[in-house]
């Protein structure tokens, strides 16, 4: 991982307590977010892309948005999947909705050996909308860079 934003549209619904890389080696880097729901949510929905860079960032693999209330009840979006498994055993976000206070992605790096999927050389950018009830309230992106092992 090379860089990470998180922003709060709505300071009065999520506010971020940190947000940002550690460097534990030269080659592993590791992630954490503390975010606080204010207000209980049922209802929260996200856009998930994944973008190349190439003359800026462009879409890369995919583009879905989901209901996340609905996902953590039955698991079967199978794209939403291969990302959740790299970051559920990091995350407090692991159980059904509803969610309120303090909410973690701690010491996460990414295992990309788990997302069965040949991903070529290059630079990529992880970006995640957040909206509860229809409305945006975060963002959180993440940008890495990918080498292939021959």
């Amino acid at each position: 991982m090379t860089n990470v934003v998180c922003k709060s549209h709505n300071e009065s619904w999520v506010t971020f307590d940190t947000c940002r890389l550690h460097a534990l080696q030269r080659n592993k880097t590791i992630l954490n977010i503390f975010v606080n729901f204010l207000h209980s949510t049922n209802n929260i929905s996200m856009r998930m892309q994944v973008q190349k860079k190439a003359n800026g960032y462009k879409p890369w693999i995919f583009d879905t948005t989901f209901d996340a209330c609905k996902f953590m009840k039955d698991k079967s979006n199978k794209a939403v999947n291969v990302v959740y498994d790299l970051f559920k055993e990091f995350s407090s976000i692991n159980h059904r909705c509803p969610y309120e206070g303090k909410q973690y992605l701690k010491g996460f790096y990414p295992v990309f050996e788990k997302l069965r999927l040949p991903i070529p050389t290059g630079d990529y950018l992880l970006l995640m909308s957040w909206k509860f009830y229809n409305i945006l309230q975060f963002e959180t992106n993440v940008y890495f860079t990918l080498v292939e092992d021959f």
